[in-house]
This record gives structure tokens, C-alpha cells and sequence, in this order.
């Protein structure tokens, strides 16, 4: 059954290119992007793989850190690992989990049914410091990720976590945000004291807060 928004990350052990983890463990309090890759050597993934690397400060200003996984072994991981840092000009500084027994993959519905093999698709996972599930994405085979786009929802995540408002569409940090329609206007008052701009009464929109 596919993990759904809200559940809690399924916890497993497994061998990684930074020692063997506990998963919960390993999350502690921050916030995790976790996916998966079809497989090492591959050329898509190894532009996704640099990527990742490359935006670690980025990561970090949203106390988020990257976990990736794929079907190979820790030893490929490792030498692939040179590959990236060599094409991409980006070291790999996150853990690559080994999963050749298919355990984690089978457990987050990461293997695509049909597609003949038994490498992962290209799954996204959001998941909160609480270890639950905060946004899932699966892209295929051929398409690299955007990264852009998980940090962008990761900061919409954060910013509605702590404020009663939503982002609109294309929505980019710093930009106007729409109070939820589940707020009177006098409760809305309360949150946002310098007011609103009122397109329709369900749409409301204010300045980001904080």
C-alpha cells in the first residue's frame, strides 16, 4: 500500500555509504528529503546525485538534510560516488542507502510494477522532523527531478506549519501568501494586522508572514 500525506515514515536499518543507520534515528529533528534512483552508473542520476551535493547549504538554511537509495550495493555507491564528483565538480556529502534486497524499496512502494526490472522509479519524499510523510513525488525513469521545486515546497510546508495561510501557484519564497479561508475576517485580523488584499471573500491575500 503507498504511504499517504500524514503517515508516518515507515523506520528501517540499512547499510549506507556513512555506516549502517537506524532511519528514525538518523532524521533526529530535522527535515528529510529521501528518494530514490534507478540504479548507479546511470547518467540521470548522476546529474541528480551532483545536484544534491551542490545544494547542501541550502538544505541546511532549512534544517533539512538529503537521503538517497537505490538496489546497488555500498561498494558501487562508493565508486559511482568518484564518477559524480568528477562530472558534476560536486563531492557527495549525504548518505547513499544499499538496498539489493529490495526491504526499504518494497517498504516505500519505490519499485515500478510492470516495468521489467527491479530498480526504483524516481521517488520524492518530504518527511517533517516527526517522521511523518509531508509530500510525496514520483517522476519516471527519463525525467531528472527538479530540485528547485522540493525546496520550494519544503518551504511552503515550513512557512503553513507556523502561519494560517497557503501559497498559491508558482509560488516562491518571500512572495504573497493566501490566508486560509477557514479564518473570519476578525480572526484574520488578529494574524495579519496590516491587512489583506480581498479578491473574492475565500481568497484573501496578505504579504508572507515572518
Amino acid at each position: 500500500m503507498a504511504l499517504r500525506l500524514g503517515d508516518t515514515a515507515p523506520d528501517f536499518e540499512a547499510d549506507t555509504t556513512e555506516g549502517r543507520i537506524r532511519f528514525h534515528d538518523w532524521i533526529g529533528d530535522s527535515w528529510v528529503v529521501f528518494y530514490s534512483h534507478p540504479a548507479d552508473f546511470t547518467p540521470v542520476c548522476t546529474t541528480e546525485l551532483g545536484e544534491t551535493a551542490r545544494l547542501k547549504a541550502e538544505f541546511d538554511k532549512r534544517n533539512a538534510k538529503a537521503i538517497v537509495l537505490s538496489v546497488d550495493s555500498v561498494e558501487d555507491h562508493r565508486a559511482w560516488s568518484g564518477d559524480i564528483e568528477e562530472t558534476q565538480g560536486s563531492a557527495v556529502n549525504f548518505p547513499i542507502i544499499a538496498d539489493p534486497d529490495r526491504k526499504v524499496s518494497e517498504l516505500y512502494d519505490m519499485i515500478h510494477p510492470g516495468a521489467g526490472d527491479t530498480s526504483t522509479v524516481r521517488s520524492v519524499f518530504v518527511i517533517d522532523p516527526n517522521k511523518k510523510v509531508r509530500m510525496t513525488m514520483t517522476y519516471p525513469k527519463s525525467a531528472g527531478r527538479n530540485f528547485a521545486e522540493i525546496l520550494r515546497v519544503v518551504d511552503s510546508i515550513q512557512l503553513t506549519d507556523g502561519h494560517k495561510v497557503a501559497t498559491p501557484v508558482n509560488w516562491q519564497a518571500g512572495e504573497d501568501v493566501i490566508i486560509l479561508p477557514t479564518l473570519s475576517d476578525d480572526e484574520a485580523r488578529e494574524h495579519f494586522p496590516d491587512g489583506w488584499k480581498e479578491l473574492k471573500p475565500y481568497l484573501r491575500v496578505t504579504r508572507q508572514p515572518g
